[in-house]
């Protein structure tokens, strides 16, 4: 006679077993028919999964996160299942559900095309309409490898077959379709609904390893309804207007090319907006009290083992061995060389807080696959920062540096931003005693500073907990870029010490604090925040003159003199052209503010201004023009 516990605090006996569909059908009609699975004692089961003993219920609807991942998970088992359907002689692998989406692995020798994706979408939407009862077996696993090798299921047999031995392995059944899995699922296909899309194909390796064979990735999209889909390829449209690659061609600021994977080569327009970050950035640090350093680039392995680098992150770092038989690395990260510095001289507890901040070229590997543009790269600056403090003086300097990057975001345009509190992850350093300490300091600083919050458990560095700021961009995606983090670890594993009052010797708290991160992704961010309309302080040619006749030359001339005199970049186009050519063309350059010059300007010393996105123009003198593009400049987003 199980007892179930439901959220509201109420409990409901039953005689028997009962289902996680009964229990939502006894409490009502509507959530009878949002529910999708059940969470027991904190675990998802299915809602045909009877349930026998005294257990902590709650209901999990379609519209709820775990709902929608759910929906996903299935979308991805019938994709396959259509698969199957379709071209018999496919073998599946694996199709988890992802970030707004799902895959699904398959080994076929002939591509999927476009027209297969139609197609397959096609016969998922019949799946769904025959509402197919979804059925969960327990099976012994190696009845199960011999079941899917018999089927030519190869693929699935290996995946079966490294399982222990002794382990009862779950498989799922929906009409002629088996496929091993964990579960949970939803009662049926009819429960998936139609709010789901097929996107694109792209290749994978078998189990993520280069040296196995090449698979065909087959992505998706699935929602709760079909307004939240609609929503979602919206942005995707909007994603690919805004695609930074795509404009970064436009706009000739960067390319990448294979000789140098996942670093980027900065044309003369990339490179003036790279120093725009920069140098705001260095202003803003200089004014927060930072001072800015630089540290080598090549360290030596025996540096990275003492900082914890070498055990936990070595895999991703690029090495190289001199002829004396020493191993270098290049540095993913700049804490280490930061404690160094700190390191030099004797330190007292009045030299601190000490602050240091630098521009640090950083090299991580990331797999060919992974790497995106500007957003996934194996070359990056990142603009890291370290704090020195006593544990009392956690809080305040927290504080402080969550102001900074809030306002930085706010001068770049991004006024939705959230923040997260990561906790520690499996693997770490330090003593969990230390680690409550940190992640007890850092809360301390939320709650002081009033700070709204969320919580992304075991998501820390392995060296302290972080906050994570979240940005959300134009069209609604979000982007973590900035982090504080509380180290109590660090310091104390590279020997870093202050003399306290008491005249004995201790070890400093470090804080690790990036505000933009990598400077080549928030760029990136920027680019498509903005669709490539950059605010004009940020724009790396922020002035193009055009000439309507060449009477203008001389009068353009000295315009764009008068532009780069006061701080501004511009310069001339004084070809023989339409001025209507000219216009469009750098229209498509995405220049924010262009000057017409022609007869009419040059005998009243005036320019006819034209924004970017705007049909208008305005006519002014040239000094009250170029004072008003100085102003906009200097306040960094317009005049009121």
């Amino acid at each position: 006679m199980p007892v179930i516990s439901l959220p509201d605090g109420s409990e409901r006996q039953f005689d028997d077993a009962v289902t996680g569909a009964a229990i939502a059908a006894g409490i009502g009609e509507g959530l009878a028919r949002a529910a999708v699975a059940v969470r027991v004692n904190g675990e998802m089961w299915d809602l045909t999964r009877g349930i026998e003993e005294d257990a902590s219920v709650e209901i999990v609807t379609r519209e709820s996160d775990d709902g929608v991942e759910l929906l996903r998970h299935d979308a991805a088992h019938v994709l396959a299942e259509a698969v199957k359907e379709l071209w018999p002689e496919t073998q599946v692998t694996i199709g988890p559900a992802i970030e707004n989406g799902f895959y699904y692995d398959f080994a076929r020798d002939e591509p999927f095309t476009d027209a297969d994706l139609e197609t397959i979408e096609k016969r998922m939407k019949e799946i769904v309409d025959r509402d197919e009862p979804i059925e969960r077996e327990v099976w012994d696993r190696d009845e199960a490898v011999e079941f899917f090798r018999n089927m030519g299921e190869e693929y699935k047999a290996e995946i079966i077959a490294s399982i222990p031995s002794d382990e009862k392995i779950t498989l799922y059944r929906q009409g002629e379709f088996i496929d091993l899995c964990r579960g949970p699922h939803l009662p049926s296909t009819g429960k998936l609904g139609k709010a789901f899309k097929l996107t694109h194909v792209s290749g994978a390796y078998w189990r993520g390893d280069s040296n196995n064979e090449m698979l065909q990735r087959i992505y998706g999209t699935a929602w709760s309804n079909d307004k939240a889909l609609r929503k979602y390829l919206h942005i995707l449209e909007e994603a690919e207007k805004r695609d930074h690659r795509r404009l970064g061609r436009v706009m000739d600021l960067f390319h990448f090319q294979e000789e140098a994977p996942g670093a980027v080569f900065w044309h003369p327009n990339g490179w003036t907006l790279f120093q725009v970050l920069v140098a705001y950035t260095r202003q803003r640090n200089t004014e927060a009290g930072f001072q800015e350093v630089n540290t080598p680039e090549l360290v030596a392995r025996s540096l990275w083992e003492r900082s914890g680098h070498w055990d936990t992150f070595g895999e991703n770092m690029f090495t190289s061995e001199t002829v004396d038989g020493r191993t270098f690395a290049i540095k993913p990260m700049n804490c280490p060389g930061h404690v160094q510095i700190y390191n030099e001289g004797i330190k007292s507890y009045r030299d601190l807080p000490l602050r240091v901040a630098e521009f640090g070229k950083c090299h991580r590997y990331e797999p060919s696959g992974a790497l995106h543009g500007m957003m996934r790269v194996r070359a990056f600056t990142q603009d890291d920062a370290h704090i020195f403090c006593t544990v009392d003086q956690i809080t305040d300097e927290s504080i402080a540096v969550c102001k900074l990057i809030l306002s930085i975001y706010r001068d770049f345009g991004f006024d939705d931003v959230r923040i997260k509190f990561a906790d520690r992850p499996e693997a770490r350093v330090g003593d969990d005693a230390v680690w409550d300490q940190a992640e007890q300091a850092l809360l301390k600083a939320l709650e002081a500073g009033s700070y709204e919050y969320t919580h992304n458990p075991g998501e820390g560095a392995f060296y302290g907990p972080k906050l994570e700021f979240v940005l959300r961009d134009a069209i609604g995606r979000d982007w973590q870029c900035g982090t504080l983090q509380v180290d109590l670890n660090m310091p104390g594993r590279l020997g870093a010490t202050y003399i306290g009052e008491d005249g004995n010797k201790h070890t400093p708290v470090m804080l690790h604090r990036a505000m933009l991160g990598s400077l080549e992704r928030f760029m990136g961010i920027l680019i498509e925040h903005y669709a490539g309309n950059l605010p004009l302080w940020l724009a790396p040619q922020q002035v193009k003159v055009l000439t309507i006749t060449a009477d203008a030359d001389d009068y353009a001339s000295e315009i764009v003199d008068a532009l780069n005199a006061a701080g501004l970049r511009a310069s001339a186009d004084l070809r023989n052209e339409k001025i209507s050519y000219k216009v469009r063309e750098h229209s498509v350059a995405k220049i924010p503010v262009q000057f017409a010059v022609g007869g009419r300007e040059v005998e009243n010393r005036s320019v006819a201004i034209r924004r970017l996105g705007s049909k208008k123009q305005q006519v002014l003198p040239l000094d009250d023009a170029i004072a008003t593009l100085v102003a906009e400049v200097e306040n960094r987003g317009g005049i009121d």
